[in-house]
């Protein structure tokens, strides 16, 4: 077949090998349970699906890709909500900042229950099996820095400078104002290390009998 306006063509197999073992699963788990939707043999219907050449659709996006890369990237580089934005909990009652709109970019305060904040976090979570991002060529991880080298020596460019990871020390007090070296007891003050005590070794038990 050949490339369409919309997508490229695909055989059915290789369009279903892509798709994340938790998805290749579902369908088989729903019908071992005799709770397949419609009543269809998926006995006889898995096949056919294998079989269809299927077209993958990739329409140009309307915003173009810098829209898209926005978009994802709110999702693939954040957590559901950041220290900052959490303001108190008082009981079970947690306060947080979100945007009162989207246009004046205001902020407002939100009150939820502990157990409704939790589980609106926990949907950004994903299911077991599945993976936010999966890097592909260059970016593998099977040949990542060897790939990545051979690219920038091929286009002639220096390495890049190594990054600079914000310390414990420093995030403390970033987000949270803590100190976490002054004395707790005397408020004032810096704890430095004189030891460091490694634990002590468990004591190996024998096996017993079975």
């Amino acid at each position: 077949m050949a490339p369409t306006e919309e997508g490229i063509p695909v055989s059915g197999a290789r369009a279903l090998a892509r798709l994340p073992g938790q998805v290749r699963r579902r369908p088989d788990q729903l019908a071992r349970s005799e709770r397949w939707p419609g009543g269809a043999d998926w006995t006889r219907l898995k096949p056919r699906l294998y079989d269809h050449d299927w077209v993958v659709y990739a329409k140009q996006p309307l915003g173009g890709p810098e829209a898209v890369l926005e978009y994802l990237g709110r999702y693939t580089h954040r957590v559901a909500i950041s220290n900052e934005r959490i303001v108190g909990i008082d009981g079970d009652q947690i306060a947080f900042r979100v945007r009162a709109d989207a246009g004046s970019g205001r902020k407002r305060t939100l009150r939820l229950p502990g157990v409704e904040f939790i589980g609106r976090f926990l949907l950004h979570v994903l299911p077991a099996g599945f993976k936010r991002i999966r890097h592909y060529g260059l970016l593998s991880p099977a040949r990542k820095r060897s790939g990545l080298a051979a690219a920038r020596a091929a286009l002639d460019m220096a390495a890049p400078s190594e990054a600079t990871l914000e310390s414990v020390a420093d995030f403390l007090h970033r987000v949270a104002r803590i100190e976490h070296l002054r004395c707790p007891c005397y408020g004032s003050g810096q704890m430095r290390v004189v030891a460091v005590i490694a634990p002590e070794p468990r004591a190996l038990h024998p096996r017993g009998p079975p």
